[in-house]
């Protein structure tokens, strides 16, 4: 008889998803789970653990010095935020190329009202997000409502933004900015009590906040990981933690330009991951018409990222001023290759919907850690870009491997 088979089928079900311990996930260890991405961003921590492991062998122990891993950190912090507006055009499935035009041009504005009208400190730095927020406006209405490719508008933007760099600082090529509370934004140390607690703080947020979503997820009847697997991860990051904050204190202290950095990331990683805005973001950027006919507003999504995105490249800007004190005509050739690229280092995917922001952290940490290593051991520049464009070819090159052998994930 198999009268009662659905009966029993679904009093199966319905026991397993009363067991919470049927929910915690399994992992298998097979080279599909593995092209599957199952590993996170364990490849790339591999990827800079060798990279750091070679050139603290070939500098003579130089490179894991405080005073190194203090410069190392606080020559990332540009391309920390710069990669960060990256990261939401292109888990959009988009490309913006006028990024570090737009952080210079911004940084312009700033540093022109600062010195000439003689604005005080937050009014010149309003002056250039404004500025950045109406170039995002300009270009998301191109590319959402006019529906021209991202590639042309922001290629276009950048060669336009790079001549209103030129038009704002008029005949002068360098701008130095004098304005104390400017200047001090990048280089000053945070004091020691502060150097400990918002670390200390902020991983006990991300702890609470892991463990919750976990027991929601028990309650809903989702699959979580293993409590062992949660315990070792936040005793990871608070091992982690420490380590940094002890090696910062044993120079100057912790930077406060990284602590900018870093909150910036947990600020858009809790978009992200708890709100309509982030969900909404990956399901356009994973499948556009799906996410129109699903009721999103793929128009107002784009010009949000957009706007964003040249917000915080003006961020990036102001922060590349302050480190540098001054502001020039010169765009930087290697500023937004570097951005892009420690996005897709970090795992984001070029086709859009796939990818986490903490992916900025790590991209920028391995090109941060090339740069600075090449540094130590006297390459030339020639050679730094060589070793960062195979670094990102080959980046690209997993990506799309990935992509083919789970077309399932794909856009």
């Amino acid at each position: 008889m198999k009268t009662n088979t659905k009966e029993d089928d679904r009093s199966a079900v319905n026991a397993e998803m009363s067991d919470p311990k049927s929910n915690i996930t399994k992992a298998s260890f097979n080279l599909r789970s593995l092209m599957r991405g199952d590993l996170g961003f364990i490849p790339v921590i591999i990827t800079l653990a060798l990279i750091t492991l070679y050139f603290q062998l070939t500098t003579s122990g130089v490179f894991l010095q405080a005073r190194n891993l203090t410069n190392l950190t606080q020559q990332i912090v540009v391309i920390s935020i710069l990669s960060t507006a990256a990261v939401l055009v292109l888990l959009l499935g988009e490309i913006d190329l006028s990024l570090a035009a737009v952080a210079q041009a911004c940084a312009a504005v700033m540093a022109t009202v600062s010195v000439y009208q003689n604005w005080g400190a937050v009014p010149s730095i309003l002056a250039a997000l404004v500025t950045g927020a109406v170039i995002g406006l300009i270009n998301g209405f191109f590319i959402a409502i006019l529906r021209v490719p991202s590639f042309i508008v922001t290629l276009a933007g950048s060669i336009g933004y790079a001549g209103f760099l030129l038009l704002v600082l008029g005949r002068q090529t360098t701008l130095i900015v004098r304005d104390p509370a400017i200047r001090a934004l990048a280089p000053t140390y945070l004091s020691p009590i502060m150097g400990w607690g918002l670390p200390i703080v902020v991983a006990a947020l991300y702890a609470i906040g892991v463990w919750y979503e976990r027991q929601r997820r028990v309650k809903a009847g989702l699959p979580v990981k293993r409590p062992t697997t949660l315990i070792a991860q936040i005793s990871g990051i608070f091992a982690g933690i420490f380590l940094i904050v002890f090696l910062f204190q044993t120079y100057q202290g912790v930077p406060q330009a990284v602590m900018i950095s870093l909150g910036i990331v947990l600020a858009f990683w809790l978009i992200l991951r708890k709100t309509p805005f982030g969900r909404h973001l990956y399901a356009v950027g994973g499948n556009e018409e799906a996410a129109r006919r699903a009721g999103i507003n793929v128009t107002a999504m784009k010009m949000a990222v957009f706007t964003l995105a040249s917000t915080l490249a003006a961020v990036a800007g102001i922060m590349l001023t302050s480190r540098s004190t001054a502001v020039a005509t010169q765009i930087s050739a290697t500023l937004l290759l570097n951005a892009i690229a420690a996005a897709v280092i970090g795992g984001v995917s070029l086709f859009g919907g796939r990818g986490s922001i903490w992916a900025v952290i790590l991209g920028a940490l391995v090109i941060g850690s090339l740069d600075n290593g090449l540094d130590l051991l006297n390459q030339d520049q020639s050679i730094k870009n060589i070793v960062q464009g195979a670094v990102l070819v080959l980046a690209v090159t997993a990506d799309a491997i990935v992509r083919r052998a789970n077309p399932v994930r794909g856009k």
